[in-house]
Order: structure tokens, then sequence, then C-alpha cells
């Protein structure tokens, strides 16, 4: 892959994008362009660099990040296009990894990603300082120990920080725009690379920075738009996708999803639904199945079974 364009999905979080920006700069290749698609009102102020920046304004009252996705690559003029998320910041060799990898293989390959603290990227950061306090996420599989793994279940794909030819995306279709809001549209996405025999792989290297920010997972404050896209992977593959958030939710009193009927919102979380699934300010990452775990203590529900 002679050229990679970087595409990066933004809403608010302007010092995390400068951020990512400033990682680009640092690339031992250059890419061919960074593209901005911007999932509010107005563009971000954003500094000069060497490389062409465009910012294209992506309409949406929920967040339409496949929409983005899909409007990305077609800006892109890359041979090869890279997903950041907007809190990634990518490690210098990044782009030229992501570049030698797809040279080897026709397929989405997904880079490596350390999660860091608060505080990490405050004033000046260097890769040294960063790499000295980045934790790998333990509800997340590692990178091989070389080259490109291939992952034969279409659910590891994981949006934060993937490539793909360009050309190659396109064939597919792209991300469903059905989807809006938190959830299931990267999953989605993963179903179609599978039906269509394109291989989805770990690679060793490719490595990003996700900067702190505070969330929750699981996501209660995306609850409706999850439910809502569950509910549409149903209709179009015939079973639910996100099993784990949804059982979850279910043990917290927040949902009915008995199988064959509607999913029902029983309530809409509480402070205490959001403190249990908040990150704190100690950890560069929430767990999942910590917090799952707690809510089952919490109701005396036995383990679930994820999907």
């Amino acid at each position: 892959m002679s050229t990679v364009s970087v595409v990066t999905l933004a809403k608010g979080r302007p010092v995390h994008l400068r951020n990512v920006l400033l990682g680009l700069e640092r690339q031992t290749q250059a890419p061919v362009e960074f593209i901005v698609a911007v999932m509010q009102d107005t563009p971000y102020d954003l500094p000069a660099v060497d490389f062409p920046v465009r910012q294209i304004l992506v309409p949406g009252r929920e967040l339409p990040l496949a929409a983005a996705r899909n409007c990305g690559v077609a800006a892109a003029s890359g041979d090869a296009v890279v997903f950041l998320d907007v809190d990634c910041i990518p490690a210098p060799e990044l782009v030229a990894d992501y570049a030698g990898g797809l040279s080897e293989l026709d397929g989405l390959l997904m880079g490596e990603v350390l999660h860091l603290p608060e505080r990490a990227t405050t004033g000046a950061w260097d890769y040294d300082g960063l790499e000295s306090v980045a934790e790998k996420h333990s509800d997340r599989r590692g990178p091989p120990a070389s080259g490109i793994e291939i992952c034969n279940d279409y659910r590891c794909f994981w949006s934060l920080n993937f490539a793909i030819r360009r050309a190659t995306f396109l064939a597919t279709g792209g991300f469903d725009e059905r989807y809006t809001g938190y959830g299931g549209e990267d999953t989605d996405f993963g179903k179609l690379l599978d039906r269509s025999g394109i291989p989805i792989a770990w690679m060793k290297g490719a490595r990003a920075y996700h900067q702190y920010h505070p969330h929750h997972m699981p996501p209660v404050h995306h609850l409706e738009s999850v439910v809502r896209n569950a509910e549409l992977f149903e209709a179009k593959w015939g079973y639910r996708t996100m099993g784990h958030w949804l059982y979850a939710f279910k043990v917290m009193g927040l949902i009915d999803d008995t199988p064959d009927r509607p999913i029902r919102i029983l309530r809409r979380p509480d402070a205490a639904d959001l403190a249990l699934t908040g990150q704190q300010g100690h950890q560069p990452y929430t767990n999942s199945a910590s917090v799952i775990r707690a809510i089952e203590a919490r109701a005396g529900e036995p383990a679930p079974v994820t999907a």
C-alpha cells in the first residue's frame, strides 16, 4: 500500500483530536491526508501540518458513526484507510505498520491498543512517557507475538484502531447507516466481512494509545441506542448482538429482553447505576467483566452467557 489516508470520527474532545494530529505529525511514514468526519455543527480549529487535513461535516441528531466512517472513506484518496478513534494517539510506526500489513493481507487489520491513565497527556507529552504508564486492557486479547494472526470470530472486530484497503472497503458497501448512536455498527460490519469472505486479523504493531476520558461500561448512558441497535442486528441477522451488555442491563433492572419479543426499557439508569458503571480517575479503562460481577453479586444472579 503506497498511500495511506487516516480517518477520525469526532464530536467534542478537541484536545484529544489535537493529540491525534500531533501523533500523525510524528509518523515514520506520513499519511497522504488526515480526514476528520465531524459529527457536530462546526469544524475544529486545528494547527497547520505538513500533510492535508480535511474536515467533513456529517449530519445526524445522534452519533452517526456508521455514516461518518462511510463519508471518510468516500473522501479518502489513499490506497489504504486507517481508522483511529478521536481518543487514540498513533505510535510513530502506525501508518507504516498498516501499510506493510495491508500489502501482505487483503483484509481488515487491527493494531495494538494500550490505555492511558488520567493526566498522561497533560502538557507536553512524548512517547517514552506514554509507554511508561500505558496498560493493556484486561478484557481484550493482545496482539500476536509477531506478524499477522487471522481471527476466525467476526466478533473480535474492534473499531478503535483498524485499517483496510480502500477498494476492499468500498466493495463491501461499507457500514450499515441504519445504525445510529452507540453500539452494534462495528459488529455488524464484522459480520458483513465474515459473510463476504474478507479476513479479520490482529497484527503486531500499529500501536495506538487510548487517551483517558470518563465513560461507563457497560454503557448505561447509551441504553436506548444499544437496545435499538441490538434489535436492528437481530432483524438483519436473526439474533441479537451486544449480549453481555444486554445481560448487564437486565440484571440491573433496566430492560426486559425476553427472547422472541421486542426489548422493553423498564427504566432509565439512575445515579447508583452511573456510579457503579463509571470509570474512576485512577483507572486507565473500565472493565466490563468486573462491573458485571459486581452487578451479579448485588442481584444474586448467576454468571452470564455472553455473545
